[in-house]
């Protein structure tokens, strides 16, 4: 994901650079995903094969702009954070009973549960074992890192648990979202060289900015009108996952007929009946609570940006803050 290619204003010098790292990072990863046995390698290969985003690998590269971004350490670092983004998606889909990722059928729905969770542990000691070709600094961090989304998975499975479900919500997206993106951009610096109150500042940055990415996220869901969001919109809806707009509608004491009736359709849980999906997605769509949700979506990039105040002005913080504005800006 070269950052021209989200359309984002950017010097070409730095946006080759990045793109250079984010190529050897890919041949890289191929490497990673490899076993010598045949089952293991066809599904550790499965969803790396199957594309993404890559924003992780992108954050690291982008950070590593305040260092030397050719050090070799840099695909690395960013291999360690892939590899621990895709494990997490092998035991996501489990729990979630997931049939498709990425456009193709998951790796449980292809091999099997027990299959797809061992495959998921493999990826988590191929990232550990990377981090340790690091040093001790980068296998510490990997292992908060991967406490911090397993508390957050379990707070999900759980639910609330007689806390405030908003607050609840954006914990989770903390601890499951914003935790590995905030290594990514303190990898980033760390293993470019960049001075230490820098690499406070990207991962700083990289927290705020995790947290409005992954809300921006679950907002193409309702607001969307094609597949920008990569699924179907309106799937979060379907399967009764409570974003943040359903969250904030739920939570609402509006007294309009559309807010009553759009509470009415929400609280009932899952909505698969295609009338009333459609009828709630509409209500969605115009109400007070999804514009809510947006001003969240953009304090989290405005948030972001301030962050990277230590930063020298250049090329690199300028393409960093140009990014909060596409995550603020890409849910309408």
């Amino acid at each position: 994901m070269a950052l021209s290619s989200l359309g984002l204003d950017v010097d070409p010098v730095m946006d080759e650079s990045v793109s250079a790292t984010l190529a050897a990072v890919e041949e890289a990863l191929r490497d990673h995903v490899s076993s010598a046995d045949p089952l293991v390698a066809e599904a550790a290969r499965h969803l790396a094969d199957a594309g993404g985003k890559r924003f992780r690998p992108l954050l690291v590269a982008l950070g590593a702009q305040f260092g030397d971004p050719s050090s070799p350490e840099v695909v690395a670092a960013a291999n360690v954070v892939e590899l621990t983004h895709l494990a997490t998606l092998y035991h996501d889909d489990v729990m979630d009973e997931a049939a498709v990722r990425r456009g193709a059928s998951s790796a449980n729905a292809r091999w099997g549960n027990s299959v797809a969770i061992l495959v998921g542990d493999y990826l988590f000691a191929q990232a550990a074992d990377l981090a340790a070709s690091l040093g001790t600094e980068a296998v510490h961090l990997q292992a908060q890192t991967f406490a911090r989304l397993v508390h957050g998975q379990i707070a999900e499975t759980v639910g609330p648990r007689g806390t405030d479900p908003i607050e609840h919500h954006l914990f989770v997206i903390t601890e499951k979202t914003a935790s590995l993106i905030a290594t990514a951009t303190r990898f980033g610096g760390l293993f470019s060289g960049a001075r230490p109150e820098h690499v406070e500042a990207l991962a700083g940055y990289g927290h705020a900015i995790g947290i409005a990415f992954q809300l921006s996220d679950d907002l193409l869901d309702i607001a969307s009108e094609s597949v920008q969001s990569g699924k179907t919109p309106g799937t979060d809806l379907r399967e009764g996952i409570p974003t943040l707009p359903v969250l904030y509608a739920l939570a609402g004491d509006d007294t309009d007929a559309s807010a009553v009736r759009l509470r009415e359709l929400l609280a009932a849980g899952p909505i698969t009946d295609d009338t009333l999906h459609a009828e709630a997605l509409a209500l969605l769509r115009e109400s007070a609570a999804l514009k809510r949700a947006r001003e969240t979506v953009r304090s989290y990039a405005e948030e972001a940006r301030a962050q990277l105040a230590p930063l020298p002005d250049g090329p690199p913080k300028r393409a960093m803050e140009s990014l909060c504005d596409f995550i603020a800006d890409r849910t309408g």
